[in-house]
């Protein structure tokens, strides 16, 4: 049984910066790929981040050269640090994690960026 928490959200000006992190919990796995996905209102869920088992990462273009996503295996722990934040980073951020055929979600923690 795996459950994740994110924490790490809040509210900061444009420009400014925030840690998300999602924790694991339950009995630990090998992970295939770790990401982070965000939801603004009246805009479909999209991908921000993404981690594989190889260290290989991904970005939305939106995001690109601003976050970098991490992982602390030892704590099983996935981080998403973000700066140069912008109004249009406001959305509720979800951690994400994929074991071989299985895909797990976190609650959501809410990030808005005010101009």
């Amino acid at each position: 049984q795996v459950q994740l928490v994110e924490s790490g959200g809040g509210l900061v000006q444009a420009g400014g910066s925030l840690r998300l992190s999602c924790a694991a919990s339950g009995n630990i796995f090998s992970f295939n790929a770790m990401g982070w996905y965000r939801q603004a209102p009246g805009k479909q869920r999209e991908l921000v981040a993404r981690i594989t088992s190889t260290d290989s990462t991904n970005y939305a273009d939106s995001v690109e050269g601003r976050f970098t996503i991490s992982r602390d295996n030892g704590k099983n722990t996935v981080y998403l640090q973000m700066n140069s934040l912008k109004p249009e980073d406001t959305a509720v951020y979800y951690c994400n994690v994929v074991r071989g055929l299985y895909s797990y979600w976190g609650q959501g923690t809410q990030v808005t960026v005010s101009s």
